[in-house]
């Protein structure tokens, strides 16, 4: 979990995150913070109590992309599922994303968003994103750039995460594709959010840089 200044929403999100029953699944939660400056840090020191959770620390801040090398690095368990610190996205959903891996029929699973609560601009820019990456990678992908990517461990060690920023998203989507990995898509509960929202159309750019550059990855 990469968390940036959310202070509003970390103690909720957390809570909501421990609450999930994945029987007979162990869960543990590797959360970085990437240099907050405002309460986020006194409210996850308040919550260092909550069972299998790991609090990691940047001491200048990197990025989101950053934030999820660190956390990477640190996993103990057989699959990984990225989650935002905001509440945007519903943990229930756990169970969902990792049943297609479970039961050996997949090895990444992407949970699919309703976009209808997001901005136009910003519904626009996901489904253009997800449309070139389905041209340069010859898939038919429904959302690349949702946060709920549910990973295998022999899927996330290969990865080896470069980009810093939320081009991270097109990074591992486009490099798990590479890799000749089969995304499985299914629906999930979403809920867009405004306050405080760090992404930004300034951010497709870089995305799409990253769908170019990684096109002829081979690892």
């Amino acid at each position: 979990m990469p968390v940036f200044n959310e202070a509003d929403t970390i103690a909720e999100i957390l809570e909501r995150v421990a609450a999930v029953r994945l029987d007979p699944v162990e869960k543990e939660i590797v959360l970085v913070d990437d240099c907050s400056k405002d309460d986020t840090p006194h409210i996850l020191k308040m919550h260092a109590h909550l069972p299998n959770l790991r609090i990691l620390t940047h001491q200048v801040n990197g990025g989101k992309g950053a934030a999820i090398q660190t956390a990477l690095a640190h996993i103990t368990g057989d699959m990984v599922i990225i989650q935002d610190a905001d509440l945007e996205y519903d943990p229930n959903d756990y169970p969902r994303l990792i049943a297609p891996i479970v039961r050996g029929e997949a090895k990444v699973v992407y949970g699919v968003r309703d976009l209808r609560t997001q901005r136009w601009y910003m519904a626009l820019g996901n489904r253009f994103v997800t449309l070139v990456t389905n041209l340069l990678y010859g898939v038919s992908l429904r959302d690349m750039e949702t946060c709920y990517k549910a990973m295998a461990r022999e899927v996330v060690e290969g990865l080896k995460l470069e980009c810093r920023r939320f081009d991270v998203e097109a990074e591992i989507t486009a490099k798990i594709l590479r890799r000749g990995y089969r995304i499985v898509e299914v629906p999930i509960h979403y809920q867009a959010r405004y306050e405080h929202k760090k992404l930004s159309p300034a951010d497709g750019w870089p995305t799409l840089k990253a769908l170019w550059r990684y096109r002829h990855w081979n690892g």
